[in-house]
């Protein structure tokens, strides 16, 4: 008998809930700055990742928890386990600061390294995706119904839409849409909305060349990703694998509908 993770789900979205509530408080009374640093951190992330580390604690009070703010509550918590929460209270903090929108709160729980459940809430875009093991990937738009996503078939580099982080006004491309030569280039902030676009069909693959990324950065996107059909490794075809003693994820992301994964991978080692 398959695994049931409904009530990981539920409790999952119901902090996503209360995050997104908050955030949006204090997204309201904030005043945008025309540019931040990657690691720009605010209050707003510390209370939120607190809402939703006290919102899972309530229910799963023997799980491990692991997060990107370094917070009194954190701290309290087991950091090691089979059983760990991985959180990411606002992935795009920049997209928060400037005020486009393009952030996400980010909630996975992973069970022996692998990503179970998911949940990326994009509250500016009121765009909520999820997934869990074995049961799909599913979005909500603006509190409407919600209804499974899943990646696209495209086939051919040359016909497919790359989602990356913003280039620089007035920088030569990317090395890796110079390599890939995709059709169409996306640009947001948010590692946790990237995947979600990969995951509805929005995007055909995304490609990060950032060496170090954390687990908060990553497991709940890659739910929705593999989940939705697709693929997700490092920039050279390794899998990802989560809660281990460090943080650290190493060798970049590439998250692809699965179809040109391989191709994907191939023209990045001739380069």
């Amino acid at each position: 008998m398959a695994n049931d993770w409904s009530k990981e789900l539920q409790a999952a979205r119901e902090a996503a809930t209360t995050a997104t509530r908050i955030i949006l408080e204090h997204y309201a009374r904030f005043d945008a700055k025309s540019s931040a640093p990657a690691d720009i951190t605010t209050q707003t992330d510390r209370d939120s990742q607190d809402a939703i580390l006290q919102a899972l604690v309530s229910r799963f009070a023997n799980d491990a928890y692991r997060a990107e703010e370094a917070t009194p509550t954190l701290a309290r918590l087991s950091n090691s386990g089979r059983r760990m929460w991985i959180i990411d209270p606002i992935d795009g903090t920049r997209g928060f600061v400037t005020k486009n929108g393009e952030f996400s709160v980010m909630i996975a729980l992973c069970e022996d390294g692998v990503p179970v459940v998911g949940v990326v809430a994009e509250p500016a875009k009121s765009i909520v995706t999820w997934a869990t093991l074995g049961a799909g990937c599913w979005q909500c738009c603006d509190n409407d119904e919600s209804h499974p996503v899943v990646v696209t078939k495209s086939a051919e580099l040359s016909e497919a839409t790359m989602i990356q982080s913003h280039t620089k006004p007035g920088k030569e491309p990317s090395r890796e849409v110079q390599l890939l030569k995709p059709a169409r280039v996306l640009e947001t902030y948010s590692a946790g909305v990237k995947l979600a676009r990969v995951a509805d069909g929005t995007a055909d693959l995304y490609v990060c060349d950032y060496m170090a990324m954390n687990d908060w950065d990553l497991a709940a996107g890659h739910i929705l990703v593999t989940e939705a059909g697709g693929m997700v490794s490092n920039l050279v075809g390794e899998p990802r694998s989560y809660g281990r003693e460090s943080p650290k994820q190493i060798g970049g992301l590439l998250a692809t509908n699965g179809r040109l994964h391989d191709d994907v991978i191939k023209r990045l080692k001739a380069s």
